[in-house]
């Protein structure tokens, strides 16, 4: 039997709640009393409506990789916005390509934060990911190695996500 505090956390998530608490808080540049009580009444509004959206909810196994991956995909960011740069700006050929990538990784949450991830990195975009043959396709803006690519999606990511989610 569910404690009444477990199903108004199942109902209203509580991660979700927090993120958009803050993303009000940030868009109103305020930490006044006012700001944090309508924007935590608009954030658990808009977390209990959204309930119907999520028909699955996320199992964090180990929430520590979390910080790690965040970290790692950060570092990465920033070095893959100096190798764009790099491109753009003329000094680097550039020699890109399409990379497919078998995954281990079946978590639909664990895929849609592989997807973030490809996406907010500059000179990758997620291309296709076949669900029956469990392939990623990524289109690399500067591919010098099938191989690397495969070992750096899935020796860096993809492992974290699966300890995150699997």
């Amino acid at each position: 039997m569910k404690t009444p505090a477990q199903n108004l956390a199942r109902s209203v998530p509580p991660v979700l709640t927090g993120t958009l608490l803050v993303m009000w808080l940030l868009l109103n540049d305020s930490l006044s009393l006012g700001h944090i009580v309508l924007g935590l009444l608009f954030a658990v509004a808009l977390a209990w409506s959204s309930g119907a959206l999520r028909p699955l909810t996320p199992r964090i196994r180990q929430a520590h990789l979390a910080l790690v991956l965040l970290g790692l995909v950060l570092r990465d960011i920033v070095r893959s916005n100096l190798g764009v740069a790099r491109i753009v700006l003329g000094s680097r050929e550039v020699h890109s390509g399409f990379v497919k990538i078998p995954l281990d990784l079946t978590d639909p949450h664990g895929l849609a934060v592989l997807a973030g991830i490809v996406t907010a990195t500059p000179g990758t975009v997620w291309v296709d990911h076949d669900a029956t043959t469990s392939t990623l396709t990524l289109h690399v803006l500067d591919l010098k190695s099938e191989s690397e690519w495969i070992d750096w999606i899935k020796g860096r990511y993809e492992r974290l996500l699966m300890g995150i989610f699997e």
